[in-house]
């Protein structure tokens, strides 16, 4: 996955107006449509992610392909960001997201807003050597920093609607059943068997 960084620029009010106007249409016309066929918003999100060489993945959700490694101190050759980095990004950027959704809903304005995620870990936890810490991040701290013209209370009542609708925020902070099903192929081309499921 290409990484570039672009120059800090700020959109002229007229276009963030104008982009505050297709978001809420959007979230209005989506709710409208699953309120009134609800299997129109149901579905399975389906990402493939395929062991290349060494610790490299590739990575294909729909039109979507990118690449994940590790870095050369992990055993890996840094084609790509690692699963912290997206995993990171996820929650981030969802954030985010929500965050533009719904001040666009309820007309609250935003200048600007930047979502820094940080994640606390310990690898020792990862590499085994002490079972009684965890691979998972002991805390992560989600810093929002917004700019806008509405009052500070509006800003945040926002900020609390969008997150009890924002997915990966839900996710990182309440359990989640996810279940592994461990598929055998054959080397003679026969189709794979099922051998185990585990949650």
């Amino acid at each position: 996955m290409e990484v570039t960084r672009t120059a800090e620029t700020e959109a002229p009010a007229d276009l963030r107006n104008l982009a505050g106007e297709q978001i809420r249409s959007a979230l209005e016309r989506n709710a409208r449509a699953v309120s009134l066929r609800p299997g129109v918003g149901q579905g399975t999100a389906v990402t493939k992610v395929v062991l290349r060489e060494g610790l490299t993945c590739e990575v294909e959700d729909g039109p979507w392909k990118m690449t994940v490694g590790m870095s050369e101190k992990s055993g890996g050759d840094n084609a790509g960001p690692n699963p912290g980095v997206l995993g990171r990004t996820a929650l981030g950027s969802c954030m985010a997201i929500a965050y533009a959704t719904w001040a666009a809903h309820r007309g609250v304005p935003i200048q600007s807003l930047t979502v820094e995620v940080e994640a606390d870990y310990d690898v020792r936890g990862e590499l085994g050597v002490d079972d009684s810490i965890s691979p998972v991040y002991p805390e992560v701290r989600c810093v929002v920093t917004v700019e806008s013209t509405a009052p500070e209370r509006e800003v945040c009542e926002v900020l609390r609607e969008a997150e009890k609708y924002c997915c990966y925020w839900r996710v990182f902070r309440e359990p989640v059943r996810v279940i592994r099903e461990t598929w055998f192929a054959s080397p003679s081309g026969a189709e794979p068997a099922l051998a185990c499921e585990e949650d």
